[in-house]
């Protein structure tokens, strides 16, 4: 389990130095007065080609947004969680210790997401609503693909009904993929902005997943 645990941790790290490379490109190479009102998108050959593909369907833009709800009362079924054996159990620190790194994850998901919002790389290829909105990395994907792994993996921890976990992660491998491919298609954010939030959720779940594994060793089932 701590040999795991190391592994993924190596490679939550590799796809974070990824995602690094891969913003610091998007502002090198390619870049081009594509984006609404003139602004500069990096990839803009690749980025302008596949938009072009997709064109914008705002009706999948407004139900993958609605359904971006999802992983933010997941969110809050952990939290709740959490604050109850803090009630019961009078101390922090008497928290399971997964709950208490699942709550500083996720407000590390929320601080990635505040800082690229206050620090826009790219724009969306259109208007929402008469306005000009940062795009990358897809703040929807990130949440998703941040949130929703972590469902499947304490359920696994913590139900013991083997048929309820296979349901669980049938539902969030589904509903992963279809929020991906929702964004991918409704037009509303380029190309790379999609493969930036692949690489940067993929490993912060990675770090995640190892503190856990590390922290706990033998002890997860």
């Amino acid at each position: 389990m701590k040999g795991n645990g190391k592994k993924l941790l190596f490679l939550g790290s590799t796809f974070i130095v990824a995602f690094v490379i891969w913003t610091l490109l998007i502002q090198k190479v390619d870049v081009q007065p594509l984006g609404v009102k003139g602004t500069d998108i990096g990839f803009a050959t690749i980025n302008g080609w596949f938009h072009k593909l997709t064109g914008v369907h705002m009706e999948i833009y407004h139900l993958t947004d609605w359904l971006g709800l999802v992983p933010i009362f997941i969110c809050m079924i952990f939290g709740c969680v959490g604050f109850v054996q803090l009630i019961k159990r009078r101390g922090l620190l008497k928290v399971d210790y997964d709950i208490i790194f699942l709550g500083i994850y996720y407000l590390i998901v929320i601080g990635g997401y505040l800082i690229f919002e206050m620090s826009p790389i790219n724009y969306r290829p259109i208007l929402i609503e008469g306005a000009l909105e940062a795009s990358y990395p897809s703040s929807t994907t990130l949440l998703v693909l941040c949130v929703m792994p972590t469902l499947d993996e304490q359920m696994n921890r913590r139900m013991e009904h083997a048929t309820v976990k296979r349901f669980i992660k049938v539902f969030v491998i589904c509903f992963s993929i279809f929020m991906v491919l929702g964004r991918l298609i409704s037009g509303v954010h380029w190309l790379a902005d999609i493969v930036g939030s692949l690489m940067l959720s993929a490993g912060l779940f990675c770090i995640y997943k190892a503190v856990v594994l590390l922290c706990y060793k033998g002890k997860i089932r």
